[in-house]
């Protein structure tokens, strides 16, 4: 919000403080005219978020840690309920 330079002390010739009503009346005013920006500003959220965040390398190798348990735990649920490819080779039984 930009608002008008006042001084503490009063110089000849100088602007003298503004009133409190004058105030009031200008930060009305201000406020009354500010209109928000269509959509949200993308870039400088990205940039924050980038800021802020954990590091790249962290990040790929905790994605990486997190698929391998994955990948592990699959073919291990697989294997003890004998899904798909897991699953044993069924018997092949003679009669005679």
């Amino acid at each position: 919000m930009k608002v008008p330079y006042v001084e503490d002390k009063t110089t000849q010739g100088g602007f003298s403080s503004p009133s409190e009503t004058d105030l009031t009346r200008m930060i009305r005013a201000e406020v009354d005219s500010w209109t928000p920006r269509k959509g949200p500003d993308w870039t400088d959220v990205l940039i924050r978020i980038a800021g802020s965040g954990p590091s790249p390398w962290v990040v790929y190798t905790t994605a990486s840690v997190c698929l391998v348990v994955i990948l592990i735990a699959a073919y291990l649920v697989g294997s003890a309920l004998q899904l798909g490819a897991l699953a044993p080779p069924p018997a092949q039984v003679h009669l005679h």
